[in-house]
């Protein structure tokens, strides 16, 4: 669609709020926006009346999607931009602007995940990759309480990155051997924040314990490697995918995030660097994630 906006994790202030607006949004207010731009939110569908509306068959993104009045939606690299009330998130007291931005959708990406399937006291997670997505899925799982949280990735650069995030372990794939058996039935949950056709998809499957889960919410751009299916069938291996969360999850990520002080590692640069940050987000130089700042003042 063009032209195009982009962003889709937008924190600033309110400017204007519509006549029917939802309630708890005043002008002058801190709000951010996700991914979510539109949800019908219809009594017959069954995604919104449940709850559920980040799975609304009508939902609509914040950028680069019509609303159903024709207009088009434009994301957050820009001076201001327009969105739905029931898009629109309060940020909470205490929350940086910057961690709240890549919480709205990194971070709720890795939440409703973390929630659905359990995570606490009496969980292992294990967390592969050690990126945008991975490093606030470590730190909520640790927030959430989970005693063991073991990060993976492919080699050791990230090592003392993981222990600092707060990591019971890390483990490299490519560098260390015998990893896969050295660590296997230690899992209860794995999340997946990366994808590819040569990932090590089936050792990763047989770390997990009987009635395990692997959740995968790193958006695959090619399709996952083959399995072997009989191991699942006998250890009872659930394989499920996830899509950011619902308004429901996202405000309690961030009074979570809020209330726990989680910090996320990020680098703040001028909106006038989008392009060499996106260069730089390329060439794997980002630690974790960048945020883009509009430094001037704006009425």
């Amino acid at each position: 669609m063009y032209p195009c906006c982009v962003g889709h994790e937008i924190v600033g202030r309110a400017v204007r709020v519509g006549s029917q607006a939802r309630d708890g949004i005043a002008i002058g207010d801190r709000v951010g926006v996700g991914p979510q731009g539109y949800t019908c939110r219809k009594a017959d569908c069954e995604c919104c009346s449940k709850g559920q509306e980040n799975y609304c068959p009508r939902r609509l993104g914040t950028y680069g999607d019509r609303y159903p009045d024709g207009s088009i939606s434009y994301g957050g690299f820009a001076d201001y931009c327009r969105h739905n009330s029931y898009s629109v998130f309060s940020i909470p007291e205490g929350l940086a602007s910057e961690d709240a931005a890549v919480m709205l959708c990194a971070g709720s990406t890795v939440y409703e995940p973390l929630k659905e399937h359990g995570a606490g006291p009496e969980t292992s997670v294990g967390i592969i990759g050690l990126g945008g997505l991975g490093h606030l899925g470590l730190l909520f799982a640790k927030a959430m309480g989970c005693p063991n949280v073991v990060a993976f990735s492919r080699s050791t650069a990230k090592q003392e990155d993981a222990l600092r995030l707060g990591a019971d372990e890390y483990v490299a794939t490519v560098d260390q051997k015998d990893w896969a058996e050295q660590h296997a039935s230690t899992l209860d949950l794995i999340l997946c924040t990366v994808s590819g056709p040569r990932m090590p998809l089936q050792e990763y499957l047989g770390l997990l314990r009987p009635k395990g889960i692997f959740c995968q919410v790193g958006i695959p751009e090619e399709p996952l490697p083959p399995l072997e299916t009989m191991s699942l069938v006998l250890n009872g291996t659930k394989i499920a995918f996830s899509d950011s969360a619902s308004p429901k999850n996202i405000g309690e990520m961030l009074k979570m995030a809020a209330d726990k002080s989680i910090k996320a590692w990020t680098q703040v640069r001028p909106m006038q660097e989008a392009n060499k940050a996106v260069e730089d987000m390329g060439k794997g130089n980002a630690r974790f994630r960048y945020v883009l700042e509009n430094k001037d003042d704006i009425a």
